[in-house]
């Protein structure tokens, strides 16, 4: 009761704050206390998330929005007696050492992973994340719900805010497809990495999308630098697959020549060069080797537990580019039709299912109903679908669980959803279904 009536007290806390802050009362087409609602709509469905892995699911021990809290308990107590190994701990300072291992690391089950490489273990991102909530949560895991949904939330508006402009008269399906996506809700509004993630790719665009605006403010390239960095350390994949799309972005904008597809070409196989060889740079960083290495230890781990949402991928990926080109058309089919085609057991693959039709039925829409494709913005459509595609690939070559393809994919059906409203024609939408009009109109 005491932790409930904590978050509650943070809640109505940062409720108040939200009233004060700019970047939340002055969203262009959402009233204020919309996005009131849609936090606390967040917090609830980040205790729905609470609720599923304590009564439906309650081995602790495997659940991501426990095991890495718990660990996170080994790191805090450093703080009373031992504020130096706290802090280095969390700054990542010196802290691999056989005395931090002993003392720390040897009592949490999840900062050393079963497997290794030269890919940072982002576990790692949110027990640190866990432990300098503890400053103020006190150990209540429900604190830890509202700060997280509170980020995300943060997150979301940015992402709103960079797209809202582009997309006139439609600002409330706009709120819906940025906040109200079920499984957005669902494993963005709880103590996990998605949260985070949100925060952190939802303000880069933002402050990617102000910059190109003219509106930049000499704090922003160090909170865009930093927020990279988070990124690098929380989902380093999600961020490789950003980065050329927002470096295509920001080169079509500031320059008409070459043509958009010359510039897209040079950017990608600059990004996929510099990727294929990091190995030489950095060694270990072999990418091809680390996808392989994640898409086996997921079979394995499926396997070893019965997943009852296991696809087996048609062939094994092996260390050649051969073998990757030959599973795109693999890779992408399980990311966006994999949940729906292998409908998982129980209500949750229904959910799942129902999500997926919903967002092809969108899509379809959309394209039925487009306007002239000399009014749509090219270049920004270009950029949203190289970003789905590759993240969508990364997804589809590593995750033969349906289950995760349904929250590994959330940050990609925003950006999905936002490229079937930028050639949506919906002045034709609502000639033909007036009752459309509540979602595309002002």
């Amino acid at each position: 009761m005491s932790g409930v009536l904590l978050a509650l007290g943070y809640t109505a806390l940062l409720l108040l704050l939200m009233r004060r802050i700019h970047f939340f009362t002055e969203v262009p087409g959402l009233p204020a206390y919309w996005i009131s609602w849609v936090f606390v709509l967040k917090i609830a469905f980040g205790m729905g998330l609470w609720a599923v892995y304590t009564y439906i699911y309650p081995d602790r021990a495997t659940a991501d929005v426990f095991k890495y809290f718990d660990d996170s308990a080994h790191m805090f107590k450093a703080l009373p007696d031992h504020p130096g190994d706290y802090l280095r701990m969390v700054f990542g300072i010196g802290n691999d050492t056989p005395e931090f291992r002993d003392a720390y690391y040897k009592d949490m089950s999840n900062w050393v992973r079963h497997y290794e490489s030269n890919i940072y273990n982002d576990a790692h991102t949110i027990i640190r994340f866990n432990a300098v909530v503890r400053l103020v949560s006190f150990g209540e895991f429900h604190v830890h719900t509202v700060l997280a949904a509170f980020l995300s939330l943060t997150g979301m508006v940015g992402l709103y805010r960079a797209f809202v402009v582009s997309l006139p008269g439609m600002e409330r399906v706009l709120m819906a497809v940025v906040f109200l996506l079920p499984s957005v809700l669902f494993w963005a509004s709880g103590v996990l990495k998605e949260s985070l993630l949100f925060f952190g790719f939802g303000l880069l665009v933002h402050l990617v999308f102000r910059m190109l605006t003219g509106r930049i403010r000499p704090q922003d390239p160090l909170i865009i630098a930093f927020i990279a960095v988070m990124l690098f350390f929380l989902k380093f994949y999600v961020l490789m697959s950003l980065l050329p799309a927002l470096a295509l972005l920001i080169w079509a904008r500031r320059a008409v020549r070459p043509a958009l597809w010359t510039k897209a070409l040079v950017v990608y196989g600059v990004f996929a060069l510099i990727g294929l060889n990091l190995q030489r740079i950095v060694p270990g960083m072999d990418i091809l080797s680390v996808i392989i290495m994640k898409q086996r230890d997921f079979i394995g781990l499926a396997l070893q537990v019965g997943s009852g949402s296991f696809v087996m991928p048609t062939a094994l990926l092996t260390p050649d580019i051969g073998s990757f080109i030959s599973q795109m058309p693999y890779a992408l089919y399980i990311t966006f039709l994999g949940p729906l085609v292998h409908l998982g057991s129980g209500i949750f693959g229904i959910i799942a299912a129902t999500e997926n039709l919903f967002v092809l039925a969108f899509l379809v829409l959309c394209v039925a109903h487009h306007r002239p494709w000399k009014d749509v913005d090219g270049t920004l459509l270009t950029v949203i679908l190289f970003y789905v595609i590759v993240l969508a690939l990364v997804i589809g070559w590593t995750t033969p669980v349906m289950g995760a393809v349904v929250r590994y994919r959330t940050p990609l059906l925003p950006f999905l959803m936002i490229a079937g409203l930028l050639v949506l024609d919906r002045d034709r939408v609502i000639n033909k279904w007036p009752w459309t009009r509540l979602w595309l109109s002002p």
